[in-house]
């Protein structure tokens, strides 16, 4: 098993491009079991999280071409006949309930293994089954996996219990095939279902409202092939970001935008750095010694979640206290005792953490335990004095493409042991 090595105390200069979204990508693959259409999608990450799902739809009959240089990515549905999607193949990534509402809606049947993933919590995929269900699926639950049917669904009204991205994301393609109007009402504004709307609509999809809380969505009969370009990962943005402020960097991100990232460049504001904002780059120049920020994270426009880990490696450091308020997953809390183990003073109170500042972090062989905690780790690792070795970093290949290979253009010292 693969294995990070940092040697910390270089700060991060120079400029690096950024790779395209993957929570963006992953719903939009899914999209080709919509057509019998070939779809062309470029910017696509090269991600394990991406090569299970493109694995799993050409289980399904789905015909792939890749180019890895340019992250070019052409399916072809028309071959589709295999509407299961087993639980070896979807074991290790949660994303892969998002073939459900696609493949009901075009095949009027679905088999898919309840998923797997990162340990952060519950991530139910009641309110999916909810939505089907309200749209005339018959679905059951039965040995682990989702069976549904319906001959065509129908539109409806449909209110979710609580804002899910791809509960969303998922009804709103199995809606796109649906007789009727469907509307999803508190539906995830999130920008990566903004970018599933638009490569939609692209294929001839019918929808509006996409970014707000309620989506419209009028079926059509049939989508066909489309060329869309996958957006830029904002949350790997805000990492780099957030290693670059730690260790006293500048660094310049082309490739990207802010646009999707106010709440997270209003902290680093807050954190004392200088933030230049272009068209498709975003510039961070860090002070000496970062201010702690607090936060609390919530659903999209709101503090992301899946920043969270990287701005607490950030508050370890920082000059001050600073409270951390995690609402969206119980068990996101998971890097606090790996951070300690370099040194940081962290206190957990339920859903809250309390950081204080500490001078140094000393290096030491810490274990990641999802995705952005891997992140959060090598944030913390970069900045501490000596070695740290990160165990069981396969989690950071599900999320971050090539970033030893990245770090090392800003001038860490990373190095991966095989």
């Amino acid at each position: 098993m693969d294995k990070l090595l940092i040697r910390g105390g270089h700060a991060l200069n120079g400029e690096i491009a950024m790779s395209g979204a993957k929570n963006a990508a992953l719903p939009i693959l899914c999209a080709s079991l919509l057509t019998a259409e070939a779809l062309e999608f470029s910017n696509v990450p090269q991600l394990n999280d991406i090569s299970t799902m493109l694995r799993l739809l050409g289980d399904m009959g789905v015909a792939i071409t890749r180019d890895g240089d340019d992250g070019m990515v052409c399916l072809d549905g028309s071959t589709l006949n295999n509407p299961v999607a087993s639980y070896e193949m979807v074991k290790t990534m949660r994303a892969s309930i998002l073939v459900l509402g696609p493949l009901l809606a075009r095949c009027g049947e679905a088999k898919v293994s309840l998923p797997g993933g990162c340990a952060i919590g519950a991530r139910p995929v009641d309110q999916h089954i909810k939505g089907l269900q309200a749209m005339g699926a018959e679905v059951k639950v039965e040995q682990g996996y989702v069976h549904a049917r319906a001959s065509r669904l129908k539109g409806a009204r449909i209110c979710t219990d609580m804002v899910t991205v791809t509960g969303t994301e998922n009804l709103m393609m199995a809606a796109c095939l649906a007789d009727g109007e469907t509307i999803i009402e508190n539906a995830a504004r999130e920008p990566e279902v903004v970018d599933l709307a638009n490569c939609l609509v692209a294929m001839g999809a019918r929808i509006s409202g996409a970014g707000t809380d309620i989506v419209r969505i009028q079926g059509v009969d049939k989508l066909h092939g489309a060329r869309h370009a996958i957006m830029p990962d904002r949350i790997e943005t805000g990492t780099y970001l957030c290693a670059a402020a730690v260790t006293g960097g500048k660094v310049r991100l082309t490739r990207t935008s802010a646009a999707y990232l106010d709440s997270v460049v209003d902290k680093l504001l807050d954190a004392g750095c200088e933030i230049v904002i272009e068209r498709d780059a975003i510039q961070l120049s860090a002070p000496a010694r970062l201010k702690s920020v607090s936060l609390r994270t919530a659903p999209y426009p709101a503090f992301p979640t899946d920043m969270q880990a990287q701005f607490m490696a950030m508050n370890c450091v920082a000059d001050g206290v600073a409270t951390i308020r995690e609402t969206i997953f119980e068990n996101r809390f998971m890097h606090v005792n790996e951070l300690m183990r370099l040194g940081a003073n962290i206190q957990i109170e339920g859903n809250n953490a309390v950081v204080r500042g500490v001078g140094q972090l000393q290096g030491a062989t810490v274990m990641a335990t999802d995705l952005r905690a891997s992140a959060s780790l090598i944030i913390a690792g970069l900045v501490a004095q000596g070695e740290t070795q990160i165990d069981r970093i396969y989690h950071l290949d599900r999320g971050y493409e090539r970033i030893e290979q990245k770090l090392s253009a800003l001038g860490a010292s990373v190095e991966r042991l095989r």
